[in-house]
């Protein structure tokens, strides 16, 4: 028997079979329903989108979004030890401290941003050095990009001369303004919280990982959570816990799991045949997700990360990257961001840029064949709410992923998004990319109006794979956990992620 099980090894998983194996007498166990992440493409950062619908990801999509010309749209997320933090894109920028102040408002205790910078500086080891916003002795390392491209600098300069603040640290004082990004890695290396939290601690005695462990639910003894079951390799276990069950496994599979269990609304379970062990009607409800809309520009000189991993090029960047930790293959592909307000009445920045000097849609799936840039612009703070549901009570059948994307009653979500592409034209525009500044491919010279620019929205956004809120923390009724992220109603559970 454990002390905790801990379902999920990614990025909350693997932070907190390092915090509570921390004592000697704690025994843990770390089911991860992936497989280890010894995969090349892991390592090297801008290989993430090769990652996508591979045994590495659990290749989700979501139910057809009416708003979205009935599209279903691809939802990555990690299925491997790390998580979706070995198949991001590496972009280190925490939330806007009015994020955590709002949460505390709202009734959640210990959650302002004064309660957890501590703990993010706790957690980090930024080469920048130690200062009011960043620690040095964390296990996470945190880098500056180790080779910004020149079209990223140029996109910098580009958003200073459109009306930006230059930003030179995101996660320090303010987060509005232009600049490059921070990313963690480690000497152009992915740092994934497997390879910070977990892999220094792995030969504890106290510790077990289980990969490859499909958990299919939580047990409980009344009120009181006792164990978790999982399948493995075709044959179910079952393991108990003497403390508690953590549940790490995302906005998308936690909600499943405790569903799976008997955990959530009342009329869904028992409409899937599943007996009610603990009606939660806030379980699964409240998903939301950043969306984002590319904005692109051929670039007039082939000096794009388009051919970077094909010959001839991919011998001497390939050198680069394994011997000099430099090079295209350290980029995240996302190397400069924005942030501002859509108005000035917004309490923080309610828009965001990443700029990739590649072109990229469709996730990167298809290899660029063409020399572009994009700003993909993402709406921070969506007003659309939609769920997560079961497809069935079986435990690996996907669930029903519905954000309801673009459903918010006033369309502001869709107006704010218009707004940010107008942005975009107006920083590609700027005399810094007069050197490489091509024709416009997306969304093209014909989409003017307000119109236009919805129709080819509706049929080319993506999301920004940031699924949230499906177990959400507070006081009212909807709420699934406390502020101690304790499982409403009952014992020895909680869920920590997401």
């Amino acid at each position: 028997m454990y002390d905790y099980i801990i379902v999920g090894a990614g990025s909350a998983g693997c932070v907190l079979a390092h915090r509570l194996t921390e004592d000697p007498q704690t025994r843990v166990l770390l089911l991860e329903a992936g497989g280890r992440d010894t995969a090349p493409n892991i390592q090297i950062p801008a290989a993430f989108s090769k990652l996508f619908k591979t045994k590495h990801d659990w290749d989700y999509s979501t139910v057809p979004q009416p708003h979205l010309n009935d599209r279903e749209l691809y939802v990555p997320r990690g299925k491997v030890l790390g998580g979706s933090s070995s198949i991001n894109a590496m972009i280190y920028v925490r939330g806007h401290p009015e994020d955590f102040d709002g949460w505390a408002r709202r009734g959640n205790h210990g959650w302002s941003y004064e309660d957890v910078l501590p703990f993010f500086k706790k957690s980090e080891t930024n080469e920048r050095g130690p200062s009011t916003y960043h620690g040095l002795d964390g296990p996470m390392h945190v880098q500056d990009l180790r080779d910004p491209h020149p079209l990223t600098e140029a996109f910098v300069e580009a958003g200073v001369e459109a009306g930006l603040p230059r930003n030179p640290d995101f996660n320090a004082g303010t987060q509005e303004g232009v600049g490059l990004t921070q990313v963690t890695q480690q000497r152009g290396r992915r740092e994934s919280t497997a390879a910070a939290f977990l892999r220094p601690v792995q030969d504890r005695d106290n510790l077990i990982v289980e990969t490859d462990a499909h958990a299919s639910r939580v047990l409980l003894d009344g009120t009181r959570a006792v164990g978790v079951a999982f399948q493995k390799r075709g044959e179910e276990h079952v393991e108990q816990a003497r403390r508690e069950i953590i549940l790490s496994a995302g906005a998308i599979n936690t909600p499943q799991l405790l569903m799976l269990s008997g955990i959530g609304p009342a009329d869904h379970l028992r409409a899937h045949g599943i007996a009610v062990q603990h009606a939660l009607p806030g379980v699964g409800q409240n998903l939301h997700d950043h969306l984002v809309y590319g904005v692109r520009r051929a670039v007039t000189e082939p000096i794009t990360l388009a051919l970077a991993d094909r010959f001839p090029r991919v011998v001497p960047n390939l050198f680069k990257f394994l011997f000099l930790r430099s090079g295209p293959f350290t980029s995240n592909m996302g190397e400069g961001l924005a942030f501002f307000r859509s108005h000035p009445d917004a309490p923080a920045p309610d828009l965001q840029f990443h700029f990739g000097p590649v072109l990229f849609e469709q996730h990167g799936l298809t290899p660029p064949t063409t020399h572009e840039m994009t700003i993909g612009v993402t709406l921070l703070q969506p007003r659309s709410r939609g769920h997560v549901r079961l497809r069935s009570p079986d435990p690996f059948d996907a669930p029903l992923i519905d954000p309801c994307s673009l459903c918010d009653p006033d369309g502001a979500d869709l107006q704010r998004l218009i707004h940010g592409a107008r942005v975009a034209r107006e920083v590609f525009q700027a005399s810094a990319f007069d050197p490489y500044r091509g024709e416009e491919t997306a969304p093209g010279a014909d989409v003017q109006s307000d119109d236009a620019f919805a129709a080819h929205l509706r049929e080319t956004v993506e999301y920004l794979y940031h699924p949230v809120g499906t177990c959400a923390m507070g006081i009212d009724d909807q709420a699934v956990v406390d502020a101690e992220l304790r499982v409403r109603g009952l014992d020895g559970l909680r869920v920590a992620d997401a």
